[in-house]
């Protein structure tokens, strides 16, 4: 115990807030995942929410094109639902914006400008540093990616970026702030042909950049192909996210099996010798 030891142990999470990033692009209308991507994605949604413990908040961004904020962290569940369920599918995929603006909202000083995320000024890519600023009155030191405990970004997505921030710089902004982004993917690797407002398209999952942006947050990967898969996503990343590994000291462990043991001695010598020796 005088030594202080560390082990790593599981203790509950002190993650406060989620953040889920989802997709409502057009191609979420697809149907190779039942009864199609987005009302699978939303039954998933609200069910991982369901077994959240609630003290935990959760926010919700949605994006395509652009990025919105659905819903402020909160921990109404009744809200959280009845923002997924009043999701309108748009054109574009800006998996970028999804993950800045979950930023933004976890840190509201961090210098991202939300107006350029969303609107029409963000229906185009752009480069990072047209949605960012540096205050040079508060200079920012970048922490181990993956070492912030109080929330957390789950984004959900079925296909390629095609306009906004770029999603692995998107997700070095994360890293530096210790954030993690755990990233699903939903539908099938090969893609599907999808009709939208007058226009056909064939959509592929981007399972690398996907990949990329969990790796780099110290986060995973998760593939979603049907329904019940999506469901067991969420299900495992429900259980991740109440509890986590950490490294902790162990002293007054330790210290104590060694007063138990220094008690239990001293019965047993008064027991067999009639004194403590």
């Amino acid at each position: 115990a005088a030594a202080r030891p560390l082990a790593v142990i599981t203790l509950p999470s002190e993650q406060q807030t989620i953040m889920l990033a989802m997709d409502v692009s057009g191609s979420m209308r697809a149907t190779d995942v039942q009864p199609d991507r987005i009302t699978a994605a939303q039954n998933a949604a609200k069910a991982f929410i369901a077994e959240l413990p609630r003290h935990v908040r959760v926010g919700i961004v949605a994006f395509a094109g652009s990025a919105q904020l659905a819903q402020l962290p909160t921990q109404s569940h009744e809200d959280l639902a009845k923002a997924i369920d009043s999701f309108q599918l748009q054109r574009g995929t800006a998996t970028g914006n999804g993950i800045m603006l979950a930023l933004a909202t976890l840190f509201p000083d961090a210098g991202i400008d939300i107006a350029a995320l969303g609107g029409r000024q963000a229906m185009h890519p752009r480069p990072l540093d047209e949605v960012t600023r540096q205050d040079p009155a508060k200079p920012f030191t970048p922490v181990a990616p993956g070492s912030y405990t109080s929330a957390a970004i789950i984004m959900l997505t079925d296909g390629q970026r095609t306009t906004g921030v770029d999603p692995l710089e998107a997700a070095q902004w994360a890293a530096d702030r210790g954030v993690r982004v755990y990233t699903v993917g939903v539908g099938t690797v090969q893609g599907e042909t999808i009709g939208f407002e007058g226009w056909s398209m064939r959509v592929r999952l981007d399972e690398e950049t996907l990949k990329a942006v969990a790796g780099r947050t110290h986060a995973e990967y998760f593939h979603a192909a049907t329904a019940a898969d999506l469901k067991k996503v969420y299900e495992t990343l429900s259980s991740r996210l109440a509890v986590e590994k950490r490294e902790t000291e162990i002293s007054a462990l330790l210290a104590l099996a060694g007063a138990v043991l220094a008690v239990l001695a001293a019965g047993l010598s008064v027991w067999w010798f009639g004194r403590v020796m």
